[in-house]
C-alpha cells in the first residue's frame, strides 16, 4: 500500500515525458498535460486522506533507512503535495490558450510537469542530499520555463533568478558536506537523533553554526530579507503562466525546507540561536516586502513584492512555535496552503487583465470591472483573502499568526503584522481602484473579452473563479482545514514521532 507515496513523482515523470514526445502534436499535448494534473491532483487528495493516519514511509528498494532512500509522508508534505498538484492543474487548464504555440513547441508542458516532479520530491524526501537533488531537478526546469519566449526583459530576469540560486545550491552542497563530516549521515530523521544527543551533550555549536548556513542557502529560495532581491525582478518577466507557477510553489519550497530544518534538525527550543535570527529576519521580510509593493505600479511586480511581504508570516510563525505553543506552527501550515491558492490566481488575474488592457502600469488602465464583471470578481476574492479580510482563507490564517504573537507576548511582531497587513490591503485596493474600478484612460480602454479580442477566453479564466471559490472553500471550512493543521504542526513540533516513523522503534533522545 505504502507504494502509492511515489505514485505524485511518477505520474508528473511520466506526464512529461509523454508531453515531450507528443511536443509536434500540439492538442494531444494539451490534452495528456490537463489529464496527467487531473490524475496528480486525484492522487494527492488520496495522499492527504492517508496521511491522517500517520506518517507513511517507503524505503524506496527496500533498503532501510538510513542507508536507503526514504519518502516520508506526514500532514504537511501531504498537504504541499495537494497544493503542488492543484496548482499544477490551474496552470495546465490556464495555459491552454494563455501561453503561445510556440512555448507550448518549445516544451512548456513537459517542462511544467518535470517541474511538479522535482517540486513534490522535495516534499516528500526523508534525506537532505536528496532534498538537494530534488532543488536541482525543479531548478533546471524553472530555468527554462523562466526564459522560454527568449524576450530581453526574461532573460535579465533569468540570469538573475540562475545567478542567486546557483548560489544557494552551492552554499547548499557546501553545507551538506560539513554536515556529514561531522554527524556522518544525511538522513533527516538519524540527524534529528544526532543533533537532540549532543544538545544533551552539550556539544551542539558546530550545528548551530550549520543552521545558519541553511538559513542562508535555503532562505534565498524562500526569498527573505535580505536575499529577495532577485524575486521582484524575475517573476514579472514570463508568461503569466509561468508567473503564477512560480508565485504559487517556488517561495513555499524554500519555506517548507526551513521548517524542517527548524523543527526537525534544529527543533525550537533546543537552546540554539536560530530561532532568535528567524524572528528578526521574518519581521524586516514582512515590513521591506509591502513597502516594496506599495511602492510599484506595474501589476505582477506590486505581487512580486507580496510574496516577499507574505514569506514574512510564514517565517514568523515558525520563529515563534514551540512544542507549548502549537498555534503559531499550525498557522504557518494553514497560512502555506492559503497563500500557495491565492498567490497563483492572483497573477493568473493580472495576466488576463494586462491581456486586455496590453499595459502593465496600473495608471495606464482602468474600466475592467464593468467589461469583465467576473474577471473582477476572480481578482477581489484573493486579494481580499491575502489582505487578511474575514470571511476568507487570509482571514484565518493571519489571526492565527496575531494570536500567536499575543500568546508569546512578541509585541514587536504584533504590530509588524498588523501594519503590514494594513499595507496589503492598501496596495490590493490600489490595484483594484486603477485597473478595475475608474475609467480608463481616453485612447487606452482595454479590448472586449470576446472570441475575436481574446480566443478562448473562457479557458483563460475559468482556472481563475475555481481558484477563487476554492479561497472561500478554506475560509468558510476553516474549522477542519484548521484542526488538520494543528494535526501537522503536532507531527512537527515533536519529532520524535517521525524518527520512530522512518528509523523504528528504541529509545530517542
Amino acid at each position: 500500500m505504502l507504494n502509492v507515496l511515489v505514485a505524485p513523482l511518477a505520474l508528473a515523470l511520466l506526464t512529461g515525458t509523454i508531453c515531450l514526445l507528443l511536443r509536434r502534436r500540439q492538442t494531444a499535448q494539451r490534452m495528456v498535460s490537463v489529464i496527467g494534473g487531473l490524475t496528480q491532483v486525484a492522487v494527492a487528495i488520496y495522499l492527504l486522506v492517508l496521511s491522517a493516519s500517520g506518517i507513511q514511509v517507503l524505503h524506496v528498494g527496500s533498503w532501510e533507512a538510513p542507508i536507503g532512500i526514504s519518502l516520508v509522508l506526514d500532514r504537511l508534505s501531504a498537504i504541499m503535495v495537494m497544493m503542488t498538484g492543484l496548482t499544477g492543474l490551474a496552470t495546465a487548464v490556464y495555459a491552454l490558450r494563455e501561453v503561445s504555440e510556440d512555448d507550448q513547441r518549445q516544451g512548456f508542458h513537459p517542462l511544467l510537469h518535470f517541474l511538479m516532479f522535482g517540486v513534490n520530491g522535495a516534499f516528500m524526501t526523508g534525506d537532505i542530499f536528496n532534498l538537494y537533488v530534488w532543488f536541482e531537478v525543479l531548478l533546471i526546469s524553472s530555468f527554462v520555463l523562466l526564459g522560454l519566449g527568449g524576450k530581453k526583459e526574461q532573460t535579465e530576469g533569468a540570469v538573475k533568478y540562475v545567478a542567486l540560486n546557483l548560489v544557494g545550491s552551492a552554499i547548499f552542497l557546501t553545507t551538506l558536506g560539513i554536515l556529514y563530516g561531522t554527524a556522518g549521515t544525511l538522513n533527516m530523521a538519524q540527524l534529528s537523533e544526532i543533533v537532540a544527543q549532543a544538545r544533551l551533550d552539550g556539544n551542539a555549536g558546530v550545528y548551530d553554526f550549520i543552521s545558519m548556513l541553511l538559513l542562508t542557502a535555503f532562505g534565498m529560495k524562500a526569498g527573505i530579507f535580505p536575499l529577495y532581491f532577485w524575486l521582484p525582478s524575475s517573476y514579472h518577466t514570463p508568461s503569466p503562466a509561468v508567473s503564477a507557477l512560480f508565485a504559487g510553489l517556488l517561495t513555499k519550497v524554500g519555506v517548507y525546507t526551513l521548517i524542517r530544518t527548524f523543527t526537525l534538525i534544529i527543533p525550537p527550543g533546543s537552546g540554539g540561536y536560530g530561532h532568535d535570527v528567524l524572528l528578526v529576519l521574518a519581521i524586516l521580510t514582512m515590513v521591506l516586502g509591502v513597502l516594496g509593493a506599495a511602492a510599484q505600479a506595474e501589476f505582477r511586480r506590486v505581487l512580486s513584492f507580496h510574496i516577499i511581504s507574505q514569506v514574512g508570516y510564514m517565517v514568523l510563525g515558525l520563529a515563534l512555535a514551540t512544542k507549548e505553543h502549537q498555534l503559531a506552527m499550525a498557522a504557518v501550515v494553514f497560512y502555506l496552503a492559503h497563500h500557495i491558492v491565492v498567490k497563483a490566481n492572483l497573477f493568473f488575474v493580472g495576466g488576463l487583465a494586462t491581456r486586455l488592457t496590453g499595459k502593465e502600469n496600473l495608471y495606464q488602465t482602468g474600466g475592467l470591472a464593468r467589461l469583465s464583471p467576473w474577471l473582477a470578481v476572480a481578482f477581489i476574492i484573493p486579494a481580499f483573502s491575502l489582505a487578511g479580510l474575514p470571511p476568507l482563507s487570509g482571514f484565518v490564517a493571519k489571526l492565527g499568526i496575531v494570536e500567536a504573537t499575543v500568546e508569546k507576548g512578541a509585541w514587536i511582531s504584533l504590530a509588524a503584522s498588523l501594519a503590514v497587513g494594513l499595507f496589503t490591503l492598501y496596495s490590493m485596493m490600489k490595484i483594484w481602484y486603477e485597473a478595475f474600478w475608474k475609467d480608463a484612460p481616453e485612447g487606452k480602454e482595454p479590448m472586449k473579452p470576446t472570441a475575436e479580442n481574446v480566443p478562448g477566453w473562457g479557458w483563460r479564466l475559468m482556472p481563475c473563479l475555481v481558484l477563487a471559490l476554492i479561497t472561500v472553500i478554506i475560509g468558510l471550512g476553516a474549522g477542519p482545514i484548521f484542526e488538520f493543521s494543528q494535526g501537522a504542526a503536532d507531527q512537527l513540533l515533536n519529532p520524535a514521532e517521525y524518527r520512530t516513523a522512518v528509523l523504528g522503534g528504541g529509545e530517542q533522545p
